[in-house]
């Protein structure tokens, strides 16, 4: 069956407003030296501000999803966009250091709760067999502005200075505010919907096996992404004209699969994923080979940059498992990919700093990565023990604990 009219134009809608995020989320990063010099941080400084961002992250996607599980889920998205442009406004006008980190925090506090809802309704737009696809569909907004968001706020940045890169984010979120309201479907909440029942899911051992994939194994991307313009630099010896192009590459790896990945998944969600992360760390080896020749290291990285694809596998499959608890498991998959964010760069960090060179980012990557192929497997050894993820009444938080240590103690050998 294929999808209606009015499910293509609000998958188009809600995914402009990942494309906002996306660009405020990546853009931040390119436009780190000008603000430092513009507010007179050092760089460790400025580098908290990317860190400001994703703690707004890990605070609102929970909180949010939580405390809005009765609430109609248009309104809230519409909300959700309005934080955005005020955070990115308030970025643009920020004067000092303290007000551009509150700034930073609030922009990405509706984040993850954005996403995760907005994939919630994409879902239950789509034919039962098309839903991975159409979460996929959604996601495209933010693979999209890696490739046009990203070098456009850059190059906005560069010309009228970076406080308009922000304001240009604020200007757009604002638009898709005003698209929701016109174009998006109005769904009731669920009538059974309570904050209670939302935290019941993190009482099932199979939730938590799912973010794990993504914490864990979607860190092998970041690892080599934090690093790549030095890379470039002190190991491939390019111009600064051609990073850019470069680093696109990542967005056109991450747009292929997001177009052939999540079709693969409606029809088998686990080797699907399992299959990718293979896919990516075999990138990932070969990324040390690769990094000395310009074309290599771009074809390389535009396959590393496929793990994203995984993002609307990974979604929907938290939709499956959850069960009722939807609107928090929808937001724990950008929470873990925000996990994985933070834990690749560091670990990477620490084997910059004890000597091996910045191509070893690649190989801390396959070791990200093959340790969430073991997370996959213990997630796809539970759905064998269990008869598939399937979908279940989530359980209260005190009635849960029974449930998830015997669960756990079926996923030993």
């Amino acid at each position: 069956m294929a999808h209606s009219r009015t499910a293509v134009i609000s998958y188009a809608v809600l995914a402009t407003g990942a494309f906002s995020i996306g660009t405020t989320e990546f853009g931040s990063m390119s436009l780190l030296p000008p603000i430092a010099r513009s507010l007179s941080l050092s760089e460790p400084a400025a580098g908290h501000l990317i860190s400001a961002y994703a703690l707004g992250v890990l605070v609102g996607a929970p909180l949010i999803s939580i405390l809005f599980s009765r609430s109609p889920r248009k309104p809230v998205l519409i909300g959700l966009m309005l934080l955005v442009a005020l955070g990115n406004g308030l970025s643009a006008l920020a004067a000092a250091y303290p007000t551009m980190m509150a700034s930073r925090f609030l922009a990405g506090v509706p984040h993850g709760a954005y996403l995760g809802m907005a994939s919630l309704v994409a879902a239950s737009l789509a034919p039962e067999d098309r839903r991975t696809e159409a979460v996929g569909y959604l996601l495209l907004g933010l693979t999209i502005a890696t490739i046009v968001g990203v070098p456009g706020a850059t190059w906005l940045g560069t010309l009228a200075g970076w406080r308009w890169g922000f304001a240009a984010v604020a200007a757009l979120a604002l638009a898709t505010a005003a698209a929701i309201l016109v174009f998006v479907p109005f769904q009731r909440a669920e009538a059974s919907a309570s904050p209670l029942r939302e935290l019941g899911a993190l009482t099932l051992p199979n939730v938590w096996l799912t973010v794990g994939i993504a914490a864990i194994g979607y860190g092998g991307l970041f690892s080599v992404y934090a690093y790549l313009t030095a890379t470039l630099d002190q190991v491939t010896g390019v111009s600064e004209v051609v990073v850019p192009f470069v680093v696109a590459a990542f967005g056109i790896g991450m747009t292929i699969g997001s177009l052939v990945v999540p079709r693969l998944a409606d029809r088998a969600q686990m080797p699907t994923a399992g299959a990718t992360l293979v896919w990516t760390a075999v990138a990932l080896a070969l990324y040390p080979l690769a990094a000395e020749n310009v074309w290599w290291i771009s074809l390389d990285v535009a396959c590393i940059g496929v793990i994203m694809s995984m993002t609307a596998v990974l979604q929907k499959r938290l939709m499956d498992v959850a069960g009722d608890a939807q609107n928090l498991a929808a937001a724990l998959n950008h929470v873990a990919i925000n996990t994985a964010n933070a834990l690749g760069p560091f670990l990477a960090g620490l084997a910059l700093s004890a000597g091996f060179g910045l191509t070893s980012t690649g190989l801390v990557g396959v070791a990200l990565t093959f340790a969430g192929l073991v997370v996959w497997a213990f997630a796809w050894r539970y759905d064998r023990l269990h008869g598939g993820p399937g979908r279940h009444t989530a359980p209260s938080p005190e009635g849960g604990l029974v449930q998830a240590r015997t669960a756990m103690e079926d996923l030993r050998p």
